[in-house]
């Protein structure tokens, strides 16, 4: 511990903050985070990540550093809830070599962007996409059944000479259902809500999800063989593991029958099972056998993607350098209970923001934190390495970035997310510091604007929240228990709290910024 310590004293400060822009000068720390999240959500907006990942030279384009050539040979399909922005602009880039494409979409989503002004991310009339509209209530439906089918069989009518351009993102394992034959919908469905309801773990889920998919797991890549498959994905999922992503439909993978059957056998369902699982299940051949056109090869294709949390941190790190601030990405995969997650983040902010040097009681339970909230010992290091420079040298203010996805253990039945829920928490782990502009602010928002059933993102919390909620008659004890943090920072203060973005067109996952101001010190 002695050596780990160490990293926190006093050493010489190399980087040189970013000039303050004079735009935000005259801001607020709270309208400082919230311009934070904004720069974040905007830098991985579907048209932005396609524009940044598409280079167009005459009758060729490079994509993730490969030279790929046109001759009228481009056909597209894509599935999730941010790919209309990206077809959009594939189309404005690539449009005079595109022959034709399949995307299937959210069910009301060109009305709703029509409404929000949001009609750059539209197709033009003339388009020659096909948007397929499905799966109501994020749920697969006969609507995406049908666009599923419809994606299929454009991959299965291509030859060597065509390229597939496959656009994914968040919501595109919802909006791709393809069951094995004889297997219905609705027997898929059953299968993996019994499954969910057993306790299977979301690796055990997956694997029978795949196996039952005629899409999923490799797939749609497989029924493109042998024409050219390229994916361009916007990943809502922690660490960006292309096999999860819509169920990795462009991503090889191996099926074995037998790990199913033991999951299924696991979970004492396998004799419950429908005749027509049993019967795909018992297949000694692969999955996608169906499709003669071509031999077993499980077809190869290039997945790269283009828009991640990480990218939005790096870009949120970005402005917070214009606003005065010295950025440092903690991790882009923050997981656990929100109950450890706000904790860590209490701790953080208090090693932060002591006039002296903090106890070495904060940074060994930071770093015991770590493994339960998914974050690195080294990644914890690090951060707080930079946070005890800037207290000790009194260089100036510091900003924190994460993202993730924190988990919120329900035991009531309020309104709320897991981000109003942590920026509650987190408000009551800072009760007792300084309030801002001297003391610090967190705000946690969900990139894809809403936080559970609410019009809400999140919020933004500060060591104040405990006080004014006592003045206001507000428990928040009884909130929490409820799960009611959304009409919590309702009432609270007409609600100035809640963090409303409206229609953000995206999704990669969470983002939480803790801003740090600078602290006078007594170093003795």
């Amino acid at each position: 511990m002695a050596r780990i310590l160490s990293l926190f004293r006093p050493q010489p400060f190399l980087g040189l903050l970013g000039r303050r822009n004079p735009t935000f000068c005259n801001m607020s720390i709270d309208s400082q985070a919230r311009e934070t999240f904004r720069a974040a959500v905007e830098a991985v907006q579907p048209d932005t990540v396609v524009r940044q990942s598409i280079e167009r030279n005459g009758d060729s384009v490079v994509i993730d550093g490969r030279r790929l050539t046109l001759s009228h040979n481009l056909h597209l399909v894509g599935f999730g809830k941010a790919v209309l922005g990206m077809a959009a602009e594939v189309e404005r880039i690539l449009g005079d070599h595109l022959v034709r494409g399949v995307i299937s979409v959210p069910h009301g989503i060109q009305q709703t962007l029509q409404q929000h002004g949001k009609s750059h991310l539209l197709l033009e009339a003339d388009s020659r996409i096909k948007v397929m509209e499905g799966a109501k209530h994020n749920l697969p439906d006969d609507d995406s059944l049908k666009a599923a089918e419809g994606i299929k069989q454009l991959a299965t009518d291509l030859t060597e000479k065509d390229l597939l351009l496959v656009l994914i993102s968040g919501g595109g394992s919802a909006l791709l259902p393809a069951p094995i034959p004889p297997i219905s919908l609705q027997e898929k469905l059953d299968v993996t809500r019994r499954l969910a309801a057993a306790g299977a773990t979301i690796q055990e889920l997956n694997t029978v999800r795949r196996a039952l998919s005629l899409l999923k797991g490799g797939g749609l890549a497989h029924h493109a063989h042998p024409a050219q498959v390229v994916s361009l994905i916007l990943s809502d999922v922690i660490g960006d593991p292309l096999d999860l992503i819509a169920s990795g439909p462009t991503v090889t993978c191996e099926m074995w029958p037998e790990e199913v059957l033991s999951i299924l056998e696991r979970h004492k369902l396998l004799s419950s099972m429908p005749a027509s699982v049993t019967q795909v299940l018992a297949r000694q051949s692969p999955r996608w056998k169906e499709n003669d056109k071509h031999s077993d090869s499980p077809g190869e294709a290039l997945n790269a993607v283009i828009g991640s949390n990480t990218v939005a941190l790096t870009c949120a790190g970005r402005r917070v350098r214009e606003l005065g601030f010295r950025p440092v990405v903690l991790s882009p995969g923050v997981c656990g209970n929100v109950r450890l997650v706000s904790r860590l983040y209490g701790l953080l902010a208090r090693f932060a923001c002591s006039r002296e040097e903090p106890p070495p009681e904060i940074a060994a339970e930071v770093l015991r934190l770590g493994p339960e909230v998914g974050v690195e010992s080294w990644d914890l290091c690090r951060t707080m390495q930079v946070l005890g420079e800037g207290r000790a040298e009194g260089w100036g203010a510091t900003c924190v970035l994460a993202g993730g996805e924190p988990t919120v253990e329900l035991t009531g039945k309020g309104r709320g997310g897991r981000n109003q829920e942590l920026a509650l928490r987190v408000g009551l782990e800072l009760r007792g510091l300084e309030l801002p502009p001297q003391g610090p602010v967190f705000l946690s928002g969900g990139t894809d604007g809403q936080d559970g059933p609410t019009e809400a993102a999140g919020a933004v919390t500060d060591a104040g929240l405990y006080d004014e909620a006592r003045a206001q008659e507000l428990d928040i004890d009884s909130f929490l228990s409820n799960n009611d943090s959304y009409t919590f920072f309702s009432r609270l203060s007409a609600g100035e709290r809640l963090l409303v973005p409206g229609l953000t067109c995206t999704n990669v996952m969470d983002v939480h910024v803790l801003l740090i101001p600078a602290i006078p010190i007594k170093i003795s």
